[in-house]
């Protein structure tokens, strides 16, 4: 997607334009004032500290767990808007990917996604976890954005054009004024950043447990390796054995949705016949799942070593490799096949705010339970109480599964 800019915004290096920070000193006296180059460590300096003993921010989280990885909506498709969304497009600052824009004016289509009160359901559809605000003369929408933006727990900048001419804060956004609600206060200290030469203050930053994420990310990795290098002789010998066992790849090489719906190759020991995919639809008719997902019990294309494989998830032993590599984690909830998670309704999609894991709480608690509303739920649970303490508990009674041999 491309956004061109209505003028060449190459001025990364030009002073605050005249009168911005003379203009804040009024707002400086009642709250703090950072103000730091977009190539330095901002937000993450702003955000330290900011570390919870729960998972609570799930779509923070999802963000923190691949790298920093965002997704911006950006709010006003005029000059400024676009000029921005080309900025954001090509210098892709702190791996910010702009998804489109919504806009009250512009007619709806290609990248304008809709309108402010869409906006709730393009956030979740195009897993948004910041809005920029480009609306410079309407500040009455400016706030309605802002209220929706916390109520989904979304990241919020806006180009200080909205500063009203005396130094003053518009009181709108502040609470308390003219057309404001208390709701509307913002606890977070003002970051001012310069986005190519742009001046963009962060009204809001959603807390994110980083400190946790970041040792989450680092027990993946020692695990997984360990996991790789201990079962390497026993994969070796399911490898021969499938391979002797029926025709076919020794892998089950599949594409699924991962982290904000990404498509990713999820590697299994294929424990079905080799043509499993293209027999599916014949059997939807015989599906015990409840939902959009698919799963029979005595499914026919499964092989008789493939039930061995399956009845202990040594199938799942190639997974260490997707969680070495970042696009799974040890713990967390399954990944589920496109064709499936394109029968995702829109609040199904919460499931994909999280990295995708080997295992998780479904699978130590309700593994046999068809109904994909349970299977949601505990996904949920999950997220939204997670600590390192639940993912050691979850791979402790993982173990316990495995070997009292009670799998799919």
């Amino acid at each position: 997607m491309s956004f061109p800019a209505t003028s060449n915004p190459e001025n990364s290096g030009r002073p605050t334009p005249p009168g911005l920070i003379p203009r804040l000193a009024g707002h400086v006296a009642a709250r703090k004032l950072h103000s730091v180059n977009s190539d330095t460590a901002g937000v993450a300096a702003s955000a330290e500290g900011l570390e919870l003993n729960r998972w609570q921010r799930r779509v923070a989280s999802g963000r923190i767990a691949r790298g920093g990885e965002q997704n911006v909506l950006i709010v006003g498709a005029g000059r400024l808007g676009r000029e921005m969304a080309a900025i954001l497009e090509r210098e892709r600052i702190h791996g910010r990917t702009v998804v489109g824009f919504v806009d009250e004016r512009e007619p709806v289509g290609g990248n304008v996604l809709g309108r402010v009160a869409d906006l709730a359901r393009i956030a979740r559809r195009e897993f948004v976890d910041e809005v920029i605000l480009a609306i410079p003369d309407q500040p009455d929408l400016a706030r309605r954005v802002i209220r929706e933006s916390r109520r989904n727990r979304l990241n919020i900048r806006v180009i200080p054009d909205l500063f009203d001419d005396d130094g003053r804060h518009n009181r709108g956004f502040e609470g308390g004024g003219e057309g404001g609600q208390a709701g509307d206060r913002l606890s977070s200290p003002l970051v001012l950043e310069y986005f190519g030469g742009l001046p963009v203050l962060a009204l809001h930053q959603e807390k994110a447990p980083r400190s946790g994420l970041f040792w989450k990310r680092v027990l993946d990795i020692v695990l997984s390796a360990l996991a790789l290098v201990a079962t390497a002789p026993l994969m070796a010998m399911i490898a021969l054995a499938i391979k002797m066992a029926s025709p076919g790849p020794v892998l089950y090489r599949a594409k699924r949705a991962g982290l904000k719906g990404r498509k990713f190759i999820c590697n299994k020991f294929r424990t079905m016949v080799a043509n499993a995919d293209q027999l599916k639809d014949g059997l939807r008719s015989d599906n015990e799942r409840q939902g959009p997902c698919f799963k029979i019990a005595g499914d026919p294309r499964i092989t008789r070593l493939g039930q061995f494989l399956r009845r202990y998830s040594l199938d799942e032993l190639p997974q260490f490799w997707n969680v070495l590599w970042g696009e799974m984690s040890l713990v967390g909830p399954r990944p589920h096949p496109l064709d499936d998670v394109a029968k995702y309704r829109l609040d199904h999609l919460r499931r994909l705010d999280v990295t995708p894991g080997i295992t998780g709480l479904w699978q130590v608690t309700a593994r046999r339970d068809p109904s994909f509303q349970r299977n949601m739920a505990l996904d949920l649970e999950y997220i939204e109480h997670w600590n390192l303490r639940m993912d050691l508990r979850i791979l402790w009674k993982t173990l316990f599964v495995m070997l009292h041999g009670s799998g799919a």
